[in-house]
């Protein structure tokens, strides 16, 4: 019993403190937040993201894409499946025979078309809420920690 004391105690005391924990909190509630506004557009806000990195970087490699969204292969593979039976991508050969290249379909254009304004909604909101100098703080510290863990 002493001993699931001193754990609850540990989990309350440390839980609050823990990094990846209040990173995964903040990330769910605006992921919420993000995805109910882009909902009339019938995208959530990780497919908005990887429509957003292709069309920034198009013709893109998965493994560049990967990089770019820090999002481990097997992940972005099985996102960009089901946006390509939606016909908003297009994958096709590389350069390289090795390689997988994604590029966005007309439909994938207007859906993001359609989604932008949204999703300019939900970013003006936190902005707001946030206030520049909160905003450019936490934007300098979460660039450091995804920084740090390249290195891991």
């Amino acid at each position: 019993m002493r001993d699931r004391e001193k754990q609850a105690e540990f989990a309350k005391s440390k839980g609050a403190e823990c990094v990846c924990g209040n990173l995964r909190k903040a990330a769910r509630a605006v992921t919420q937040l993000y995805d109910d506004a882009l909902r009339p557009a019938g995208l959530r806000v990780t497919q908005f993201s990887i429509l957003g990195a292709t069309m920034a970087m198009e013709p893109v490699t998965v493994t560049r894409l990967a990089k770019a969204t820090v999002t481990d292969r097997t992940t972005l593979t099985r996102n960009l499946k089901l946006l390509e039976q939606e016909s908003l991508i297009r994958i096709g050969p590389g350069s390289d025979r090795r390689e997988r290249e994604v590029t966005l379909t007309d439909r994938g254009r207007q859906a993001m078309a359609k989604a932008y304004p949204l999703w300019e909604d939900a970013q003006i909101h936190i902005l707001k809420g946030l206030g520049k100098e909160r905003w450019t703080t936490l934007r300098e510290g979460l660039t450091a920690a995804v920084s740090l863990t390249r290195g891991a």
